[in-house]
């Protein structure tokens, strides 16, 4: 495909005003104007001709690529003949990426081929699709574009950055906090028995174990160590709020991305971990697993975590969870109540759970409500939005408050701490043998 660049649009468009100053000047001479347009499109020709060659496209797109993270997708053009000076690559994507600015890339011809990287950060999980490559260069006039589109229809699945929650979950798991808790593992204060140790003075007496030291007529106390094997689930609920974005990326990604990393501190300290989701009605589950070998089973099920515009059903997503679950758990709620009515039918749910389970609750601050709540008014519109603002954080902070009379555990957290927080929630309740 061949076209007239804006070189050659703008150099014609300067003819007007020449022909009608000669026609001003020189009424009787007015034909030599029409040298100007056939002397423009004689250049168009030539370069159209001077720059045609046989073009060759291939994209390298990767199999796989991480939400929220930039990855490059790498461009190469080939041209045989020719004497093309610049050219410029596009790249069409559908689903949910973003591209630097206009999404083309402008490069300077070297031998006629030329390899690009082109940035590609993908906002929603799923499939990524590249469905066309465009190119296009001039000749060495510049006047005349010529273009080729190709197909290339290579698809790429978007899953949670996990080099991003391996990179922060070893991190976090360096601490001291954690390094203290891995000894009170070893050997601690915990609730389950690990040996019989000779009593010694200054150990708590209420530790002997009297059975024992009577037959061996030597005092004998019991050592604990923290309980191991503890159900951890992390329940992330799918539906429209949940959905919607925060800081670029949707709600669901930022609890995914946190859930993967306390399932990774958690299977590293011995418990097991499953993952569940719902909207309407329940989605999706894994079973309980246990060692840091199975967290590449959770990334599977994470990354089939899908966006729903439905409303979620507190009532029949954790009545069925209550159903399945046979033992005291730990259940890590991601969700967003916004909703009066939905709040409501969330606190019933969660307090006919919270009788047998241990359940942590985790939504993400309201920041723009804040700002908006905190800004000074300016005008008569602003007041309004104030107050709207403000009764909407009172509603929300007074679903907090009910949660936490139940003895639901609340983690209100800033989307890009919210990982942090909820692993320093988990170690807390496992250190105090809360599990």
């Amino acid at each position: 495909m061949i076209y007239p660049a804006r070189a050659a649009i703008l150099a014609a468009s300067l003819g007007a005003p020449a022909a009608l100053l000669l026609a001003v000047i020189a009424p009787t001479r007015w034909q030599l104007a029409l040298f100007w347009p056939l002397a423009v499109l004689l250049l168009v020709a030539a370069d159209a001709l001077l720059g045609a060659a046989r073009a060759r496209l291939a994209l390298d797109w990767p199999k796989a690529l991480p939400i929220g993270v930039a990855t490059d997708a790498w461009l190469t053009l080939r041209l045989q003949g020719g004497l093309a000076r610049r050219a410029e690559l596009a790249l069409g994507v559908s689903g949910a990426p973003d591209f630097p600015e206009d999404n083309r890339v402008r490069v300077a011809l070297d031998g006629g081929a030329v390899r690009v990287a082109l940035p590609v950060v993908p906002r929603r999980r799923g499939l990524l699709i590249a469905e066309r490559l465009w190119a296009r260069w001039t000749g060495p006039l510049g006047l005349a574009w010529h273009q080729r589109v190709v197909k290339p229809g290579a698809t790429a699945r978007v899953l949670p950055d996990l080099g991003g929650v391996r990179t922060q979950a070893a991190q976090i798991f360096q601490r001291h906090a954690f390094q203290d808790l891995l000894a009170q593992i070893d050997r601690g204060d915990g609730q389950e028995f690990d040996t019989l140790v000779d009593f010694h003075p200054g150990m708590d007496r209420r530790r002997i174990d009297w059975k024992h030291s009577a037959r061996h007529v030597k005092l004998h106390a019991k050592e604990f160590r923290a309980e191991r094997n503890s159900q951890i689930l992390f329940v992330v609920d799918c539906g429209r709020q949940m959905s919607e974005p925060v800081a670029g990326l949707p709600r669901i990604d930022r609890a995914v991305q946190a859930s993967l990393l306390t399932a990774w501190v958690a299977l590293k300290l011995g418990d097991r971990v499953a993952i569940e989701a719902f909207d309407a009605r329940p989605r999706l589950a894994s079973g309980f697993v246990s060692g840091p070998g199975a967290f590449a089973e959770l990334q599977h099920v994470a990354a089939e975590i899908d966006y729903s515009a439905a409303e979620s059903n507190y009532t029949f997503a954790l009545t069925a969870l209550a159903k399945r679950l046979t033992r005291r758990s730990m259940i890590v709620l991601f969700t967003e109540f916004t909703d009066p009515a939905a709040a409501d039918f969330l606190v019933r749910a969660v307090a006919r759970l919270a009788e047998a389970h241990l359940l942590l609750v985790v939504v993400l601050r309201e920041e723009e409500l804040e700002t908006i709540a905190a800004r000074a008014p300016e005008t008569a519109e602003d007041v309004t939005r104030a107050v709207t603002a403000g009764a909407l954080l009172h509603d929300r902070q007074l679903v907090i408050t009910r949660l936490q009379r139940l003895g639901v555990r609340v983690i209100e957290s800033e989307h890009d701490r919210v990982g942090e927080r909820l692993v320093a929630g988990y170690a807390d309740l496992k250190r105090r043998n809360l599990l």
